[in-house]
């Protein structure tokens, strides 16, 4: 018997062996649901559920409404619509073939429903007349005739007594009987696939429910008491199958104690792991950083601003970090604009006077070039090295690194890969971490023997996401933009104002202003309705003669990039047409105006991160947004954000609420473990008692002695992600 296995292993029993599953199901709930286990199966919870226990007279049912009817079979017809809707009277032609319909007639003494399903005649060796029947569908209008119809209703018997093996309504079945699985009762309702059928999966669900037997807490009790939570057999199971009497909102809003206490779960699992990771690095060994700053007072004086008060004090947490001799993990976050390139360059002078190297891994080339062309003729002027390794360059001063010789390097991820070995890497500074994952800055702290590690992002993050992304890290905020900078005005229009715009963008340029044009890719394809760079600036070069426009794009040298970019800085350029490459690290003060072809097509960050292009100087400046066809509410409401607020903070609370967590981050490259259940969004007010309870859990019993079982959960939480506990 199921129930008589222990308990790990029947929640690791392979799928295949549920009942009703077998190798060809097994595989497609494998490939297409991630479903592997029965633990799997327990974990893959409906995303809606849909009251199917309390019909609905049939003379108040609704068009085009989900609703449960309860009646008695008045007729049980199989009709051949190839032969002119001839009904079939001999059961040995109830074959699942095209052109067979089912048709089912209720009474419950108020009207008439009438159930359709196409291509299941074997129904009416199922129904009798006389017998007691519940559907639940969708309730329309007949094509023909009078009587409302349901279109492949969920359908259940509901003649035969408890007596006869059928569970009480709203329970959930023990025994072999599926029948109160699918209507009768709230019904969960799965996100599936085309070969498995929802009703389908809901009975492989319960009957895996069935095969795990009772799921044993592993959570502390005095944790799970102190926050009023149920126990975690009970939330499982209530989950998949309501009770009666449940409340089917709270249910559709995630906020059922049931549901809380399995998101609870994750979240505290999240927590727990940034807690064992944070108290290793407590352990590790770091080196002491701790020159006499010769290095950074002369980068200083040579810039021809004054820091912010916000740098300055990040600038102090860093330093103060890197005179400990524990390995720095801390994340700095500030907006577009806020100066975080110069920290990070202080970081790593200081690293490099202490006689060790540094290095700066950004994301993408494009990003990498970016910080190389910002930072390293301040380096050189210093009389230090500096060199870019990325994929496509074919120039790599491997030896002049490994012997030392390179004080900085920048690149892509192609610093972690096996041939660029350093002499001695002391700080490793890791931009738009988001973009990367956990085991990629692992991977660059393996360079080295524990490095410090500094890693910025210009995307602002709303706290509860930045403790789930960075759990283990401190955390620094320039929240200060440099003095001068001007609020930018930002506005939409629409494709037919194109033109006009170009009388604008003359207008700037003649009132000594410069203009950024930037489009999303570089040269039009069949695919593609996007006005190309490489057509926009022939076009403005014609549209504005005597005006000096260039074109700047990925696919050019980093050498030509530098070169065009340095033109424009020194205003010898007068519009640049660009794709997205000046996203990230172009400080032109004198541009005044950025026009964004197609604003439609890019994403709320990206949208505001080419606004952070302008308004660096002392020139009130401007964003115009050109918008191109019908644009969808999504698009509509992410143009509107742009155009309300410079906030980057709120930004990117709108944006993580119209895309939701999962685009926000990237989660497939976030390198952390999915979380199947939470929501980052939705159970934010889950994150702080789950961070709370996980850190003192873990301050007062480092190896979870005390908690075997929980050990062993979160071990497998993280399994694959990071090793959290050594063993042997």
């Amino acid at each position: 018997m199921s129930g008589q296995r222990p308990e790990s292993e029947a929640l690791t029993l392979e799928i295949q062996y549920v009942k009703g599953v077998g190798p060809k199901r097994a595989a497609l709930l494998r490939s297409r649901l991630g479903i592997h286990t029965v633990s799997d199966a327990l974990y893959y919870l409906p995303f809606r559920y849909e009251d199917r226990g309390n019909p609905v007279n049939m003379c108040d049912l609704k068009p085009d409404v989900m609703q449960t009817v309860s009646g008695t079979v008045v007729a049980s017809d199989v009709i051949d619509l190839r032969n002119h809707g001839r009904k079939v009277t001999d059961p040995r032609k109830f074959r699942p073939v095209k052109g067979l319909l089912f048709e089912l007639t209720l009474s419950d003494g108020t009207g008439f429903v009438k159930g359709k399903w196409f291509q299941q005649p074997y129904l009416a060796t199922k129904y009798k007349k006389g017998m007691s029947v519940v559907l639940s569908g969708t309730v329309r209008y007949p094509r023909y005739g009078t009587l409302y119809e349901m279109e492949n209703p969920a359908h259940e018997p509901i003649s035969a007594s408890e007596e006869e093996g059928v569970p009480a309504r709203g329970s959930v079945p023990s025994g072999g009987s599926e029948e109160t699985v699918h209507t009768n009762r709230i019904t969960p309702v799965y996100r599936t696939t085309d070969e498995i059928s929802p009703k389908l999966l809901r009975t492989i669900i319960h009957n895996a429910l069935t095969e795990a037997g009772e799921v044993r807490d592993y959570m502390p009790r005095s944790i799970i008491e102190s926050l009023g939570l149920p126990g975690l057999d009970e939330s499982v199971r209530n989950a998949h199958f309501p009770p009666e009497g449940a409340d089917i909102d709270a249910l559709n809003e995630w906020s059922s104690p049931w549901q809380r206490r399995l998101s609870f779960d994750e979240l505290f699992m999240l927590e727990a792991g940034f807690a064992v990771l944070k108290r290793g690095k407590l352990s590790e060994k770091g080196r002491v950083f701790a020159p006499e700053g010769n290095q950074f007072r002369r980068l200083l004086v040579s810039l021809p601003f004054e820091l912010t008060g916000s740098q300055k004090r990040v600038i102090g947490e860093i330093l103060n970090d890197m005179r400990r001799p524990l390995p720095m993990q801390r994340l700095l976050q500030g907006d577009v604009g806020s100066g975080k390139t110069i920290v990070a360059l202080a970081a790593m002078l200081t690293a490099v006077e202490s006689g060790a190297q540094s290095a700066l891994m950004a994301p993408t080339e494009i990003l990498a070039e970016q910080h190389y062309i910002n930072i390293h003729s301040m380096v050189e002027s210093l009389g230090l090295r500096i060199c870019l390794i990325t994929g496509s360059r074919k120039e790599r001063p491997l030896d002049a690194i490994a012997s030392g010789e390179m004080d900085i390097v920048v690149g892509t991820h192609a610093l972690i890969q096996d041939e660029v070995r350093f002499r001695d890497l002391g700080m490793a500074v890791i931009d738009e971490q988001h973009r990367f994952g956990v085991e990629q800055r692992a991977l660059l702290r393996k360079k080295a023997k524990s490095p410090d590690v500094l890693i910025m992002t210009a995307t602002p993050i709303p706290r509860t996401l930045a403790l789930t992304l960075y759990g283990d890290l401190d955390y620094s905020v320039l929240d200060e933009l440099p003095p001068g900078r001007t609020p930018v005005e930002t506005r939409m229009y629409h494709e037919p104002d194109r033109r006009r715009l170009f009388r604008t963008v003359d207008d700037e340029v003649k009132a000594g202003g410069q203009v950024y044009v930037v489009y999303p890719l570089v040269e039009d394809t069949e695919k593609s309705d996007l006005r190309s760079a490489t057509e926009a600036a022939a076009e403005f070069r014609e549209k504005l003669p005597g005006i000096n426009v260039e074109l700047l794009h990925g696919r050019m040298k980093p050498a030509e990039k530098e070169s065009v970019m340095k033109g424009f800085k020194a205003g010898k350029i007068d519009i640049l047409v660009s794709t997205t490459v000046i996203e990230v690290g172009v400080d032109v003060p004198n541009a005044s105006l950025m026009l964004i072809e197609h604003a439609e097509r890019f994403g709320l960050s990206q949208l505001h991160q080419l606004r952070g292009r302008v308004g660096r100087g002392e020139r009130q400046s401007r964003c115009v947004l050109l918008a191109y066809g019908n644009l969808g509410e999504e698009s509509l409401r992410r143009l509107d954000v742009m155009c309300m607020t410079t906030d980057g903070f709120k930004i990117a609370e709108e944006d993580l609420s119209i895309r939701g967590p999962g685009e926000f981050l990237g989660t497939r490259q976030s390198g952390l473990p999915d979380l199947r259940v939470a929501n980052i969004v939705r159970d934010s007010m889950l994150f702080e008692p789950a961070r709370e309870a996980a850190f003192s859990l873990l301050a007062r019993d480092p190896e979870l002695r005390e908690f075997p079982d929980l050990k062993k959960a979160l071990e497998g939480f993280w399994r694959g992600k990071v090793e959290l506990f050594k063993t042997g």
